[in-house]
């Protein structure tokens, strides 16, 4: 009933609170990026599955959440190709068959790393380099800068996709190669950045690593199974070899860099090692070491004069977590990180675990005797058809 004012008039009744869209708006967009969040809230009635299901409220749901996506999984590669492995359960777990990446005939992929929303691989057999939305199935096939090409068949390259802060329809790919120059006496960093927006290459970075060395003992690469992390506007991948560090490439100065690691890692075999990026956000450094299974974890700090340092942030005592023996600590190996989850992915003989750095929850993988590097795939979205489906991060 309409309230009645001073001088007989009435006021309109008040608009019920769900009854406003706006507001339901608002209060829809707050639900957990969960998978099953968005589809429970459409079976509610005809009004909320019909506001969740328009693409503009798919669009505000997605950058709302980007900064944290949920893990739905990993994808890895065996016998048959790329294929997804999720980590959730019931009723947020999306099936592995979901997520399919069909191929043609005689194409080999090898993945280089998730990002995003978004898969990056690189087609050997074609030089062509895939960006792969696994949601929508959409595929972005380009040909590898001519400075790239022959480097196919020489050295490994490296990759990593990324998108915008506010840009959920164009990405960027860096590849990044390290190898020696022409007068082959100087070990060097190249890397390229595509544009989708512009449809091109940019110019070729590049960046001496070494002075001249005596090549018969140089063997530094980017370690192969550590695919890159995004901190703030860099991204990271290990060195390692006769030079070991951090390589950073500056997506705003598009600049390289060689930073060192906080620890000695050089001794094969008995530690294991990753980038990471810390909850507050910043640089950090997983060191594991085999011997009493323990990981340091490590910040990299910035004073205000601009002076560099890392600092040693906690120990973790995994021995606590997973009980083994000095054999199975052996055989034991980093093969994932999820920046956007702070979750670490560890390989050993009894299984593979991921493990959440900050709660130092664990939770146990699917059997898998292969081991490879696992991508992350953290992403926001609908786990059932007929839901906005295009809402990866």
């Amino acid at each position: 009933m309409a309230a009645t004012l001073g001088g007989g008039h009435t006021s309109p009744a008040a608009t019920p609170p769900l009854e406003d869209r706006d507001l339901l708006t608002d209060v829809l967009l707050r639900l957990t990026p969960q998978p099953s969040s968005l589809p429970r809230a459409s079976l509610v009635c005809g009004r909320w599955r019909r506001l969740v299901s328009d693409p503009r409220f798919g669009r505000r749901f997605r950058l709302r959440h980007r900064r944290n996506p949920p893990l739905l999984g990993f994808f890895d590669m065996g016998t048959r190709g790329l294929y997804f492995v999720p980590t959730l359960e019931s009723p947020d777990r999306v099936p592995p068959g979901r997520f399919s990446l069909q191929l043609d005939d005689g194409d080999e992929a090898v993945p280089l790393g998730s990002r995003h929303g978004l898969v990056l691989l690189f087609n050997v057999s074609r030089k062509q380099i895939l960006v792969w939305d696994p949601v929508t199935n959409d595929q972005h096939r380009v040909a590898l800068p001519p400075r790239f090409t022959g480097h196919v068949n020489m050295t490994v390259i490296h990759g990593a996709v990324l998108r915008a802060a506010r840009d959920v329809q164009h990405f960027q790919v860096v590849l990044l190669v390290v190898d020696n120059d022409d007068d082959i006496h100087h070990i060097r960093a190249l890397a390229c950045v595509y544009s989708s927006e512009t449809g091109v290459w940019g110019d070729v970075i590049s960046a001496p690593l070494l002075p001249k060395v005596d090549l018969s003992s140089l063997y530094t690469r980017v370690y192969q199974p550590k695919a890159a992390v995004l901190v703030e506007s860099s991204l990271y991948w290990m060195l390692v070899g006769n030079l070991v560090g951090i390589l950073e490439f500056d997506l705003v100065k598009w600049s390289i860099a060689l930073i060192p690691a906080p620890v000695d890692v050089f001794t094969e075999g008995k530690y294991e090692f990753t980038v990471l990026r810390t909850e507050g956000g910043g640089l950090g450094f997983l060191f594991l070491s085999k011997s009493d299974f323990s990981a340091q974890l490590w910040k990299r700090r910035t004073t205000s004069d601009g002076v560099a340092s890392w600092e040693l942030g906690r120990t973790i005592e995994l021995d606590k977590l997973i009980p083994l023996n000095s054999k199975e600590r052996a055989h034991t190996f980093i093969v994932g990180f999820a920046e956007d989850n702070n979750v670490v992915f560890l390989w050993m003989v009894m299984g593979a675990f991921m493990i959440h750095l900050e709660s130092l929850q664990l939770k146990k993988l699917p059997d898998l005797t292969v081991i490879s590097c696992y991508h992350p795939f953290e992403s926001v979205f609908a786990a059932v058809t007929g839901m906005p489906l295009h809402i990866s991060k």
